[in-house]
């Protein structure tokens, strides 16, 4: 049976002259009644200094920032942030945003960073005897790289067609083979059943090296032996019937050929490593907090 007792509703009257806005934030309390939902600040866990960076700059930056899990996109985000506060801190204590003109395209901020860099990071070119006993340890990395010859014919089916795919690879085992009993005829069947305008020279593809290609043909077609493949390779235009004609193993290169390239890399990696070196001076200059846990929920 329904209760007769009437309901009783809490009404709280608000006789102000203040703004519906401002009500609503004088009316939400403490924090410590509660969250606030109305005109509070995105959080903030990142400091340089006496800097707060929120979350909301975080998700923003987090999208230059891709990653496999958003943890790992959004400690990159908070480290670019951290830079970008730490570097724009010690611009302003030197004044360089007064004194320098933009290059280019340059925006004013990233013509100020430059500035700075240029200023405090050391330029140092790497010598040549630092170059050749990298080369000497690491010959290995510097060698032409391989090329193989190949013919193909290319039996065509649509990725998300089922039935076309499974047909294509039917018909490309059928080819394979005949092929192997029958070498002579691989001109004739590229001319007949492939679709790549290669057919028009017997399936030739020529001299090829490593990406020049779709990825999942080049990852596979780079491990078969030389011959006609057993097997069709699959890629996303269909199967395809691969004969390799020649591999070329590439040549080890002489110091003379890579000496720039050598120093190059290693100047890069100086500079990086002044860089970083730089950045930890900053930040003891300009206390970051927050940044550790950040990361550390990444790792």
């Amino acid at each position: 049976m329904a209760s007769s007792d009437p309901r009783i509703v809490p009404i709280r009257v608000i006789d102000s002259q203040n703004t519906v806005t401002q009500d609503a934030h004088d009316h939400q309390g403490d924090e410590a009644e509660g969250p606030r939902s109305v005109g509070r600040p995105p959080p903030c866990v990142l400091f340089v200094a006496d800097t707060a960076i929120n979350e909301a700059d975080i998700a923003h930056e987090m999208q230059h920032h891709r990653a496999i899990k958003p943890e790992l996109s959004r400690a990159a985000a908070a480290r670019a942030l951290v830079v970008r506060e730490l570097l724009r801190r010690e611009i302003e204590r030197l004044g360089l945003a007064q004194t320098v003109e933009p290059v280019g395209r340059e925006s004013d901020e990233e013509a100020a960073i430059r500035a700075l860099l240029e200023s405090e990071v050391d330029e140092r070119v790497p010598s040549e005897d630092d170059c050749l006993r990298y080369y000497q340890q690491n010959q290995e990395r510097f060698r032409a790289p391989d090329r193989i010859r190949v013919r193909h014919v290319l039996l065509a089916a649509a990725p998300e067609d089922v039935s076309s795919r499974l047909k294509a690879r039917s018909d490309a085992e059928g080819l394979i083979a005949e092929l192997q009993a029958n070498p002579v005829l691989f001109t004739d069947f590229a001319m007949r059943h492939s679709h790549c305008p290669s057919k028009e020279q017997g399936g030739e593809l020529g001299w090829l090296t490593k990406g020049q290609t779709t990825p999942e043909f080049d990852r596979q077609v780079f491990r078969l032996r030389q011959g006609l493949a057993g097997f069709p390779v699959e890629s996303r235009w269909g199967y395809h019937v691969v004969c390799i004609d020649e591999i070329a193993v590439g040549q080890a290169q002489s110091f003379e050929d890579v000496r720039y390239q050598v120093s190059d890399y290693l100047e890069l990696q100086v500079r990086q490593q002044e860089l970083q070196h730089y950045l930890l001076t900053l930040q003891e200059r300009y206390e970051v907090r927050g940044l550790d846990a950040i990361e550390a929920a990444a790792a």
